[in-house]
């Protein structure tokens, strides 16, 4: 099966949109750990910046990108005229 020249800018749409949610979710997850002592120093919401991510900011990051991946692929599907059904 030959893939059309829409098929090709859907997918590469779509690998750049994870490539970069998946660098922020490495970010979130990793890097913060790396950095903790140091980033213990740097206070939010009276607690350390860290600690603070451990606790409860991954999450928000999880979350929010899970919810940008989804409005963007809603839209990337109907921009690329593969979504499915007739929702608005």
């Amino acid at each position: 099966m030959k893939l059309t020249q829409t098929h090709v800018d859907y997918w590469n749409k779509n690998l750049r949109l994870t490539a970069v949610l998946l660098a922020i979710w490495f970010v979130a997850t990793f890097v913060v750990i790396w950095f903790a002592r140091p980033l213990a120093e740097i206070k939010f919401f009276g607690w350390p910046f860290s600690f603070y991510m451990a606790a409860q900011g991954s999450l928000i990051v999880y979350v929010a990108i899970i919810g940008y991946y989804a409005i963007a692929m809603r839209k990337n599907d109907r921009d690329h005229g593969v979504h499915e059904g007739e929702e608005d």
